[in-house]
């Protein structure tokens, strides 16, 4: 009888150790396929928002910042740029950037959050080449005195005003793409995060 007790005490013990063995092997096996499932750290990085300082930017002054693989422009307009983003309407394809991508907080004239700062992915909605920063005003090769400034793509021609509006006639379809940012304080701006989804 006693021998009996002694065997299902060892039995028991040796289940319960077996047990948690298993169940720590178990966690070995399970731990790199589920890691795996995570995005890398260059793969996190590549998507992750990019914080830019707009605190020493001039009038005129355009900061070029990469974020997922896409150059993106944050610059400054003064106010005789911002007055001549109104003037512009009736030459644009889309003046109301009803066909194009922007957040809704960047849906109108300025297509951003501050009329004086402007944030947008440097690529044409055309075929994906990058566009020229051309902000002096009447440039004779761009339409002279009816040019007010805006980015001009040398690929195919597309031209676009101070707010990435495309010019009625150009190849590019939509606006240059307004990307989701928000300002986390007078001198901080951070691509890639909507200001309703900041923290």
């Amino acid at each position: 009888m006693q021998e009996q007790e002694i065997d299902l005490k060892k039995r028991r013990f040796l289940t319960k150790v077996t047990g948690v063995v298993g169940l720590v092997g178990a966690g070995f096996v399970a731990w790199p396929f589920l890691s795996s499932w995570s995005p890398s750290a260059r793969a996190q990085s590549a998507g992750a928002p990019v914080d830019v300082d707009i605190g020493k930017i001039e009038k005129g002054q355009l900061i070029r910042v990469i974020w997922r693989k896409q150059p993106v422009w944050v610059f400054s307009r003064d106010n005789s740029e911002i007055a001549d983003l109104k003037s512009l309407n009736a030459e644009l394809s889309d003046p109301k950037s009803n066909q194009s991508k922007q957040p809704a907080y960047a849906k109108n004239i300025y297509r951003s959050i501050n009329p004086n700062i402007a944030v947008m992915v440097g690529v044409c909605t055309h075929l994906g080449c990058s566009p020229t920063y051309r902000p002096d005003s009447g440039a004779a090769d761009l339409g002279g005195s009816s040019w007010k400034g805006g980015f001009y793509c040398p690929c195919h021609g597309s031209k676009f005003d101070l707010a990435g509006r495309v010019y009625a006639g150009a190849p590019a379809p939509t606006n240059l793409v307004v990307p989701d940012y928000h300002f986390v304080n007078d001198h901080v701006i951070r691509i890639g995060v909507n200001s309703k989804t900041a923290v």
